[in-house]
Protein backbone atom coordinates (compact mmCIF):
# COMPACT_ATOMS: atom_id res chain seq x y z
CA UNK A 1 0.00 0.00 0.00
CA UNK A 2 1.20 3.04 -0.81
CA UNK A 3 0.71 6.34 1.49
CA UNK A 4 2.01 10.22 1.54
CA UNK A 5 4.08 10.96 4.80
CA UNK A 6 5.71 14.25 6.21
CA UNK A 7 8.81 13.54 8.37
CA UNK A 8 11.73 14.86 9.89
CA UNK A 9 15.32 13.48 10.11
CA UNK A 10 19.12 15.25 9.66
CA UNK A 11 21.20 15.42 6.73
CA UNK A 12 24.78 15.75 6.55
CA UNK A 13 26.33 18.16 4.47
CA UNK A 14 29.92 17.90 3.10
CA UNK A 15 32.13 20.78 3.22
CA UNK A 16 32.32 20.51 -0.21
CA UNK A 17 28.20 21.15 -1.14
CA UNK A 18 28.08 24.20 0.98
CA UNK A 19 27.34 26.70 -0.64
CA UNK A 20 23.85 28.98 -2.09
CA UNK A 21 21.89 26.71 -3.55
CA UNK A 22 21.43 25.24 0.27
CA UNK A 23 17.89 23.30 -0.66
CA UNK A 24 19.30 21.95 -4.03
CA UNK A 25 21.79 20.52 -2.15
CA UNK A 26 19.29 19.42 0.47
CA UNK A 27 17.30 17.44 -1.93
CA UNK A 28 19.86 15.37 -3.79
CA UNK A 29 21.39 13.99 -0.05
CA UNK A 30 18.29 13.13 1.47
CA UNK A 31 17.13 11.55 -1.71
CA UNK A 32 20.52 9.65 -1.70
CA UNK A 33 19.98 8.99 2.47
CA UNK A 34 15.98 8.01 2.49
CA UNK A 35 14.85 6.10 -0.90
CA UNK A 36 15.09 2.97 -1.12
CA UNK A 37 15.36 2.05 2.75
CA UNK A 38 13.14 1.22 5.21
CA UNK A 39 11.65 3.83 7.62
CA UNK A 40 10.43 2.86 10.99
CA UNK A 41 11.07 -0.56 10.08
CA UNK A 42 7.66 -1.07 8.53
CA UNK A 43 7.76 0.88 5.30
CA UNK A 44 10.01 1.94 2.40
CA UNK A 45 10.86 5.01 1.00
CA UNK A 46 9.82 5.41 -2.59
CA UNK A 47 10.20 9.41 -3.92
CA UNK A 48 11.57 11.96 -1.40
CA UNK A 49 10.59 15.52 -2.37
CA UNK A 50 9.80 18.99 -1.15
CA UNK A 51 13.16 19.08 1.11
CA UNK A 52 13.29 22.39 3.28
CA UNK A 53 15.68 22.82 6.05
CA UNK A 54 14.71 23.84 9.80
CA UNK A 55 16.89 26.07 11.98
CA UNK A 56 20.13 26.23 11.59
CA UNK A 57 22.52 23.35 11.16
CA UNK A 58 25.03 22.07 13.73
CA UNK A 59 28.69 21.39 13.53
CA UNK A 60 30.50 18.51 15.27
CA UNK A 61 33.99 19.27 16.93
CA UNK A 62 36.23 17.48 14.13
CA UNK A 63 33.49 16.97 11.79
CA UNK A 64 33.84 19.24 8.67
CA UNK A 65 30.25 18.77 7.64
CA UNK A 66 27.34 20.35 9.11
CA UNK A 67 24.21 18.35 9.91
CA UNK A 68 21.15 20.19 8.91
CA UNK A 69 17.52 19.06 10.30
CA UNK A 70 15.18 19.15 7.41
CA UNK A 71 11.27 18.03 6.81
CA UNK A 72 10.57 16.50 3.63
CA UNK A 73 7.55 14.60 1.97
CA UNK A 74 8.07 11.24 1.52
CA UNK A 75 5.58 8.09 -0.76
CA UNK A 76 6.60 5.58 1.44
CA UNK A 77 5.05 1.71 0.63
CA UNK A 78 4.17 -0.03 3.43
CA UNK A 79 3.19 -4.35 2.47
CA UNK A 80 0.70 -5.63 4.37
CA UNK A 81 0.16 -9.60 5.60
CA UNK A 82 -3.30 -10.83 3.99
CA UNK A 83 -2.85 -8.13 1.63
CA UNK A 84 -3.74 -8.80 -1.76
CA UNK A 85 -1.48 -7.16 -4.49
CA UNK A 86 -0.91 -7.13 -8.40
CA UNK A 87 2.09 -7.89 -9.65
CA UNK A 88 4.52 -9.57 -13.04
CA UNK A 89 6.51 -12.45 -12.68
CA UNK A 90 10.09 -11.04 -12.86
CA UNK A 91 11.99 -14.92 -12.87
CA UNK A 92 11.36 -18.79 -12.73
CA UNK A 93 13.08 -20.76 -10.28
CA UNK A 94 13.05 -24.94 -9.29
CA UNK A 95 11.31 -23.83 -6.56
CA UNK A 96 9.02 -21.51 -7.82
CA UNK A 97 8.55 -17.54 -9.05
CA UNK A 98 9.52 -14.38 -8.04
CA UNK A 99 6.71 -11.73 -8.65
CA UNK A 100 7.66 -7.76 -8.47
CA UNK A 101 4.90 -5.63 -6.84
CA UNK A 102 5.55 -2.06 -5.97
CA UNK A 103 9.34 -1.65 -5.25
CA UNK A 104 9.75 -5.29 -3.62
CA UNK A 105 9.50 -8.88 -4.84
CA UNK A 106 7.91 -12.39 -3.24
CA UNK A 107 8.16 -15.08 -3.78
CA UNK A 108 5.79 -17.33 -4.85
CA UNK A 109 6.92 -20.99 -4.06
CA UNK A 110 5.60 -23.78 -6.37
CA UNK A 111 3.35 -25.38 -4.22
CA UNK A 112 1.05 -22.03 -3.63
CA UNK A 113 0.75 -21.35 -7.88
CA UNK A 114 -2.55 -23.34 -8.74
CA UNK A 115 -4.59 -26.75 -7.11
CA UNK A 116 -2.44 -28.80 -9.41
CA UNK A 117 0.76 -30.37 -9.62
CA UNK A 118 3.09 -28.36 -11.44
CA UNK A 119 6.03 -28.95 -13.94
CA UNK A 120 9.03 -26.28 -13.90
CA UNK A 121 10.66 -25.59 -17.00
CA UNK A 122 14.07 -23.35 -15.46
CA UNK A 123 15.43 -23.72 -18.78
CA UNK A 124 12.52 -21.82 -21.17
CA UNK A 125 11.51 -19.34 -17.96
CA UNK A 126 8.23 -21.24 -17.18
CA UNK A 127 5.53 -23.61 -15.02
CA UNK A 128 3.03 -25.62 -15.96
CA UNK A 129 0.44 -27.46 -14.54
CA UNK A 130 0.12 -30.75 -15.23
CA UNK A 131 -3.44 -31.67 -15.22
CA UNK A 132 -4.79 -27.87 -16.06
CA UNK A 133 -1.75 -26.88 -18.66
CA UNK A 134 -2.38 -23.52 -17.06
CA UNK A 135 1.35 -21.83 -17.37
CA UNK A 136 3.15 -18.90 -15.78
CA UNK A 137 6.11 -17.09 -17.51
CA UNK A 138 8.05 -14.41 -17.27
CA UNK A 139 6.63 -11.18 -17.44
CA UNK A 140 2.88 -12.39 -16.93
CA UNK A 141 0.72 -10.83 -14.37
CA UNK A 142 -0.53 -12.03 -11.58
CA UNK A 143 -2.91 -11.07 -8.57
CA UNK A 144 -1.13 -12.72 -5.18
CA UNK A 145 -1.75 -12.18 -1.53
CA UNK A 146 1.01 -11.95 1.27
CA UNK A 147 0.70 -14.86 3.64
CA UNK A 148 4.42 -14.18 5.49
CA UNK A 149 6.01 -11.12 5.43
CA UNK A 150 9.89 -9.98 6.76
CA UNK A 151 12.05 -6.97 5.96
CA UNK A 152 15.11 -6.30 5.48
CA UNK A 153 16.36 -2.98 6.72
CA UNK A 154 19.92 -3.65 5.58
CA UNK A 155 19.01 -4.24 2.18
CA UNK A 156 14.83 -3.96 1.66
CA UNK A 157 14.95 -5.88 -1.79
CA UNK A 158 16.50 -8.93 0.08
CA UNK A 159 13.34 -9.25 2.17
CA UNK A 160 11.19 -12.01 2.75
CA UNK A 161 8.04 -11.79 1.43
CA UNK A 162 5.76 -15.70 0.73
CA UNK A 163 2.99 -14.98 -2.10
CA UNK A 164 -0.11 -17.52 -2.53
CA UNK A 165 -2.38 -17.89 -5.63
CA UNK A 166 -4.41 -21.12 -4.05
CA UNK A 167 -7.21 -18.78 -3.20
CA UNK A 168 -10.69 -17.74 -4.97
CA UNK A 169 -10.00 -14.65 -7.14
CA UNK A 170 -6.13 -15.05 -6.91
CA UNK A 171 -4.00 -16.26 -9.88
CA UNK A 172 -2.70 -15.50 -13.53
CA UNK A 173 -5.23 -11.82 -14.77
CA UNK A 174 -6.01 -14.10 -17.57
CA UNK A 175 -7.26 -17.31 -15.02
CA UNK A 176 -8.89 -15.06 -12.91
CA UNK A 177 -11.06 -13.49 -16.01
CA UNK A 178 -11.65 -16.80 -17.53
CA UNK A 179 -13.15 -17.70 -14.34
CA UNK A 180 -15.17 -14.98 -14.32
CA UNK A 181 -16.67 -15.72 -17.79
CA UNK A 182 -17.66 -19.23 -17.27
CA UNK A 183 -19.46 -17.82 -13.85
CA UNK A 184 -21.49 -16.03 -15.92
CA UNK A 185 -21.82 -18.26 -19.25
CA UNK A 186 -23.07 -20.82 -16.21
CA UNK A 187 -25.85 -17.83 -15.16
CA UNK A 188 -27.21 -17.47 -18.65
CA UNK A 189 -27.70 -20.93 -19.39
CA UNK A 190 -29.54 -21.06 -16.14
CA UNK A 191 -31.82 -18.19 -16.68
CA UNK A 192 -32.33 -19.46 -20.03
CA UNK A 193 -33.35 -23.05 -19.30
CA UNK A 194 -36.07 -21.25 -17.25
CA UNK A 195 -37.71 -18.99 -19.75
CA UNK A 196 -38.16 -21.65 -21.87
CA UNK A 197 -40.17 -23.81 -19.05
CA UNK A 198 -42.49 -21.32 -18.88
CA UNK A 199 -44.64 -21.52 -21.66
CA UNK A 200 -45.26 -25.36 -21.34
CA UNK A 201 -47.40 -24.62 -17.98
CA UNK A 202 -49.20 -22.12 -19.70
CA UNK A 203 -49.95 -25.03 -22.52
CA UNK A 204 -51.04 -27.37 -20.71
CA UNK A 205 -53.50 -25.46 -18.35
CA UNK A 206 -55.01 -24.15 -21.48
CA UNK A 207 -56.22 -27.63 -22.09
CA UNK A 208 -58.46 -27.96 -18.99
CA UNK A 209 -60.47 -24.83 -18.64
CA UNK A 210 -61.45 -25.41 -22.03
CA UNK A 211 -62.59 -29.45 -21.30
CA UNK A 212 -64.26 -27.80 -18.03
CA UNK A 213 -66.25 -24.85 -20.47
CA UNK A 214 -67.55 -27.82 -22.69
CA UNK A 215 -68.42 -29.95 -20.31
CA UNK A 216 -72.30 -29.10 -18.82
CA UNK A 217 -72.75 -28.88 -14.98
CA UNK A 218 -74.10 -31.84 -13.10
CA UNK A 219 -77.55 -30.23 -12.00
CA UNK A 220 -78.47 -29.78 -15.87
CA UNK A 221 -78.11 -33.04 -16.68
CA UNK A 222 -80.53 -34.34 -14.31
Amino acid sequence: MYYLDYRRAVVRIPPNRLGPKLETVLTELAQQQFEGKLVDGQSLAVIVKDVKPVGEGHIIHGDGGVYQEVEYQALLFKPELQEVVEGVVVEIRKFGAFLRFGPLDGLLHVSQIMDDRVNVDEHNQRLVGVETKKDLRVGYRTRSRIVSLSLSEISPRDSRIGLTMRQPGLGRLEWIEDAHKKVEEKGTKKGGKKEAAAPKKEATAAPRKEAAAASPPAAAKA
